[in-house]
């Protein structure tokens, strides 16, 4: 299991980003969760196997298509065994 928390910053805020993130997150079987932040960006939480976390945060740059990704972060955390992903 491994955990990563990503802040996304760009256009990315109004583009079908946290729902997108949902379904691709859920897809992958990725827990975790994601949520707007008040200065604009995303921020998101995916836990699960190493290969599935990876991709996500690699998708956390591209993001569904009307975004425009300039910035992400990513930070290690320690797994809290989240087994579902969900919109905040």
């Amino acid at each position: 299991m491994e955990r990563r928390r990503v802040l996304v910053s760009g256009r990315v805020q109004g583009v079908y980003y946290r729902d997108t993130c949902r379904r691709v997150a859920t897809g992958a079987g990725v827990g975790g969760w994601v949520r707007n932040l008040a200065d604009g960006r995303v921020e998101a939480v995916f836990e699960g196997p190493v290969e599935a976390v990876e991709r996500l945060v690699a998708w956390a740059w591209d993001g569904p298509a009307g975004a425009s990704v300039t910035a992400v972060e990513v930070y290690e955390e320690t797994p809290e065994g989240l087994a579902v992903f969900a919109v905040r």
